[in-house]
């Protein structure tokens, strides 16, 4: 699919996260307290839940279901009950605008 326009950089807060549905994948967009940005799938990999009501700590987000969590910047899964990683995107900066690599 290539690069997709997925927000604007002062839609997402330093960090938080939003999710958003491009080209029907459910993606998840952080800005770190670095003012870098990247993205994950948006749904986690245990039970299916949106991240997007997760917990953002440092590179981590937690879900908000059953707390299991994520290395944002790799998609490791770091707890239990994760047992499988979360895909990750590339993420470019065009101006004002965050672009995901479908």
């Amino acid at each position: 699919m290539g690069w997709v326009l997925a927000c604007s950089q002062d839609d997402i807060d330093q960090e938080d996260l939003i999710t958003i549905d491009l080209e029907g994948v459910r993606v998840a967009i952080y800005r770190s307290e670095d003012d870098e940005f990247f993205a994950t799938a948006g749904i986690c990999t245990h039970e299916a839940v949106d991240l997007g009501d997760g917990l953002v700590m440092g590179d981590v987000i937690e879900c908000p279901k059953h707390n299991g969590r994520f290395n944002y910047k790799t998609g490791e899964g770091l707890t239990a009950p994760i047992c499988q990683n979360l895909k990750t995107y590339n993420v470019k900066l065009d101006g004002d605008d965050v672009l995901v690599e479908l």
